[in-house]
């Protein structure tokens, strides 16, 4: 955010105001929460600004004196410190919450800390016997995006089926079958491996219901014995990123996933590690150096597609 400055006029000087921005975009921007989380905690009457109740879509600064649930939020809107996007091989056995009562680990343990103010926020969510790529960022805003339905994201998972797979069962699942919270499909499916009632498949949807790839699959009578995400939006999983690794997106990497949902993306500092490889060409691309079977295997044979 650009500080207030002082521009030299025909009439005189003139003073021009810091930028002001909606509450709750700058303290999702700060890594506080969602967008959406942050509305409704300024709707419960958690956030002050200048000692006085928030208000839903209220205007700031960065410079107020802005305190959430007590405690002090410390911004600095001179500093224009770019947002940070991570991403992480989930490994099987990992549950996507901070905290879980049966202790069992998660997947916030294994990640280090943002390198600038606010904490991660998790981009979707993969149950604990589903493994592969996880995104996580600083930016609350950039996180409702990627997340909300009507962007439309893609999700790509390489899925292993016990069960005998047909062309039928492939066409419904792309036109769409029923579900208990209502009509789903695959956007496409592509064979990539496996033989006889061991097959590979890579399958793309573009919405997050809860094990919805699994369910779309039962609906056929198939049983899913192992399923991972290769792809989310632009971001592919490479080979060279071990289960339990991280590493922070680059520029261009979060240029393309910003673009993706139509925002801005700002110009982040230096990482500290260098990125082990980029990885934002198309996961065709990078799937073609991957061994020949398996979840990172080449499509082959089968493609079923609806627009």
């Amino acid at each position: 955010m650009r500080r207030g400055f002082v521009r030299v006029t025909a009439a005189g000087f003139r003073y021009n105001p810091p930028m002001q921005e909606r509450l709750q975009k700058l303290l999702a921007r700060a890594g506080l929460g969602s967008r959406r989380q942050l509305e409704d905690w300024i709707r419960e009457g958690r956030v002050e600004v200048d000692g006085k109740r928030a208000e839903l879509g209220q205007k700031v600064s960065g410079r107020e004196r802005i305190v959430v649930d007590g405690k002090r939020v410390q911004l600095n809107p001179d500093v224009e410190a770019g947002p940070e996007v991570l991403v992480y091989h989930k490994p099987i056995g990992e549950v996507c919450t901070r905290d879980d009562p049966e202790r069992r680990p998660t997947v916030y343990h294994a990640l280090p800390k943002p390198q600038q103010q606010g904490r991660w926020i998790s981009i979707g969510r993969l149950d604990i016997n589903t493994s592969g790529l996880l995104l996580f960022t600083t930016d609350g805003e950039l996180a409702h995006r990627l997340t909300h339905p009507s962007h439309e994201i893609e999700r790509e998972y390489a899925v292993r089926l016990l069960g005998e797979v047909d062309m039928p069962m492939l066409e419904r699942l792309v036109e769409g079958v029923e579900l208990d919270d209502g009509p789903a499909r695959f956007v496409a499916i592509e064979e990539s491996g496996g033989s006889g009632a061991n097959r590979w498949f890579h399958v793309i949807i573009k919405e997050g219901r809860n094990r919805e790839v699994r369910r779309l699959w039962e609906s056929q009578g198939i049983t899913v014995s192992r399923l991972s995400r290769v792809r989310y939006g632009p971001v592919v999983l490479e080979r060279s990123l071990r289960p339990g690794q991280s590493r922070l997106l680059d520029h261009q990497e979060k240029k393309r996933l910003y673009q993706a949902v139509g925002l801005g993306a700002e110009k982040p500092p230096a990482p500290a590690v260098k990125p082990s490889r980029s990885s934002a060409a198309p996961a065709r691309k990078a799937q073609r150096e991957a061994p020949s079977r398996g979840p990172a295997g080449p499509a082959r044979k089968t493609r079923t597609r609806r627009g």
